[in-house]
């Protein structure tokens, strides 16, 4: 936790938040009480991420969370630019999958069963799902207090402004118009 400066009329921010005066911290800056809950898996991917948001978290490079899975649901191929992760499987059964980076563009995948973890290298494409008939769960932490989430889909597809659709139907080699149409899926 950093320490606290004012500057005049202005205070000292660390990693986006303004430093606490150290006098003024108590346990509750360093607990979080939520991750035994189960998240709401009714959306259209069937997941749910819990993140567990402490102020003692900021400048200790690290973050943990909870990721919950109805039967077929998953997280969508993503990356971490600032963060490695490592899950662990709390309830059911998880495939998890990352991608070494071009050329090689090697996949590494593995089911996952209670008590079983996996390590993701920071900065990788991966994705998770629950291959189970029932809920999964898992536990995820990173390497980082902040460690971004890019979802390849959204990125490619839902930028504000949008990516120009021919770029998009040479990339994903598919034709334009279906490009455009994915584009609208995304957009609002």
């Amino acid at each position: 936790m950093c320490f606290f400066f004012f500057l005049k009329y202005w205070a000292v921010h660390v990693n986006g938040k303004v430093c606490k005066d150290p006098k003024l911290v108590e346990a509750d800056d360093f607990f979080f009480s939520g991750l035994h809950l189960p998240g709401n898996t009714s959306n259209a991917i069937r997941f749910q991420i819990t993140s567990a948001i402490i102020h003692g978290f900021n400048t200790l490079g690290i973050a943990i969370g909870r990721a919950d899975f109805a039967p077929n649901g998953f997280s969508p191929p993503h990356t971490h630019p600032r963060g490695s992760e490592i899950v662990l499987v709390l309830e059911g059964s998880i495939e998890i999958g990352f991608v070494t980076s071009h050329p090689e563009n090697r996949l590494f995948t593995k089911i996952l069963k209670v008590g079983d973890f996996f390590v993701v290298p920071q900065g990788l494409v991966h994705f998770q799902r629950n291959v189970g008939e029932a809920n999964a769960a898992t536990i995820t932490a990173f390497s980082s207090q902040f460690p971004g989430l890019i979802r390849v889909s959204d990125a490619s597809f839902g930028s504000d402004p949008k990516i120009p659709s021919d770029l998009l139907a040479k990339a994903f080699r598919i034709d334009e118009k279906t490009g455009s149409q994915i584009q609208k899926r995304f957009s609002g």
